[in-house]
């Protein structure tokens, strides 16, 4: 399969692959005389949602966010349709962000505050580009057949699928503002987050990116770095005070974070956590489960069942 890849990249790029090399089963390194590019080879969005993706990720790149370029095809495409031996697919090649990601014991408060500003950057832009390019085909949230959690969280799972419910449906019913709510990243796990040497950020794998309410894009590096990359030599709940309270003041210093919106960041973190459950039935063999698995979906179904927070209230209180 990577040499039909490298294959079908080099007839359709202005580029010559070397090597091709998955990373996951979407996504592929691919080493070139020109340099290090990344290809998505997905049929995971619609051929107009992923130009529309691209065209979004272009506009941030051009305003000053740290975005991957993507490269035209020979064709003149951004996105690229090809045939490998098993199925057609869609194309999207980039070039490798500078940086690489950081070790859990370098993903600090300053990193992290910068981590906020960045995604208040890209919050403020959003809204540029929505203003001149109203989205067509990037979707809300709620119309992603991933947020619908009643489908895959088993019928007897009683307690976990009320509160899903519930969490889907407060969500739902907060009014829509210019100010809460918007086009954003949708993904942004601290792995989705690359660093270089001066600190400097880019923002990777936009392929998630949806109409959300915008409190979202900081439920979730947050979540990630309390519940991923904590490095261990010192005290967790001290490092969720200080993993939020950076994001959020980073944020501020940028975009503007309206009191009643904090006040919902754990909703929006038990949203993330629903989702990634939900996601584990929808996607794992529960015949076939891992120990790592099975542990990892027992510690979900615990906290959920007793409707714990990795967040702290306390947390998100300005000083």
């Amino acid at each position: 399969m990577v040499e039909a890849i490298r294959k079908r990249l080099n007839e359709r790029y202005p580029i010559d692959v070397t090597t091709v090399e998955a990373v996951t089963n979407a996504m592929y390194r691919c080493v070139a005389v020109e340099g290090t590019y990344y290809a998505r080879i997905t049929n995971y969005k619609t051929f107009d949602e992923q130009v529309e993706e691209v065209r979004y990720t272009e506009f941030l790149r051009h305003e000053g966010i740290g975005t991957s370029a993507a490269i035209a095809s020979l064709n003149g495409n951004v996105v690229e349709k090809m045939s490998l031996p098993d199925k057609d697919v869609r194309t999207v090649l980039y070039e490798a962000a500078p940086g690489g990601h950081l070790p859990r014991s370098e993903w600090n408060a300053d990193v992290l505050k910068e981590v906020g500003r960045e995604i208040g950057r890209l919050h403020r832009t959003s809204k540029k580009f929505e203003e001149t390019h109203p989205p067509q085909h990037i979707n809300d949230w709620h119309d992603s057949g991933e947020y619908d959690f009643l489908t895959y969280i088993p019928e007897e799972e009683r307690a976990i699928r009320t509160i899903a419910e519930e969490v889907h449906s407060t969500i739902r019913s907060i009014p829509k503002t210019d100010e809460n709510y918007g086009l954003l990243h949708g993904d942004l796990w601290l792995e989705n987050i690359v660093v270089d040497d001066d600190r400097n950020l880019t923002l990777i794998d936009f392929q998630d990116c949806e109409k959300h309410y915008y409190i979202f894009d900081l439920a979730v590096p947050i979540y990630s770095a309390i519940e991923y990359s904590f490095p261990g030599g010192g005290n967790i709940v001290d490092y969720g005070r200080k993993v939020t309270k950076a994001i959020i003041e980073g944020y501020e210093e940028e975009n503007n974070l309206s009191p009643e919106m904090l006040e919902k960041l754990p909703l929006f973190i038990k949203l993330k956590e629903l989702f990634e459950y939900s996601l584990m039935h929808r996607y794992w063999n529960k015949e076939k489960l891992t120990e790592e698995q099975m542990r990892i979906m027992n510690h979900f179904r615990m906290r959920l069942e007793r409707n714990q927070s990795v967040l702290e209230e306390k947390w998100l209180t300005r000083t």
